[in-house]
């Protein structure tokens, strides 16, 4: 979701006037959102020490983090080429409400 909100605030905001560059940062603010996300999660290992393991859930597992951000990437790009032509029509219907 954070794709399609961005997506969107750089359509209606008008913030590019290379609209080429768009996908690449809407991929790097979900990316962003997702390790902001990542270092809160250390940050409460760090602070929460042994409990902190058994409320975040990683489990033993060491690649946590890191499939954590491949799916953040994944998901912005499937979120960018399967739901743009929806998103380009609810756009296009809301401006003509106008």
């Amino acid at each position: 979701m954070p794709a399609l909100i961005a997506r969107e605030m750089f359509i209606r905001l008008n913030i590019l006037n290379r609209k080429r560059w768009m996908p690449f940062l809407i991929i790097s603010i979900c990316l962003a959102i997702s390790v902001t996300y990542e270092f809160i999660e250390w940050w409460t290992a760090l602070i929460g020490g042994a409990a902190s393991t058994d409320f975040l859930g990683t489990q033993g597992d060491i690649w946590d983090t890191q499939e954590d951000m491949f799916m953040a990437l994944v998901g912005a790009t499937c979120a960018l080429l399967f739901m743009r032509p929806w998103q380009d029509r609810q756009i296009a219907t809301t401006r003509r409400i106008r």
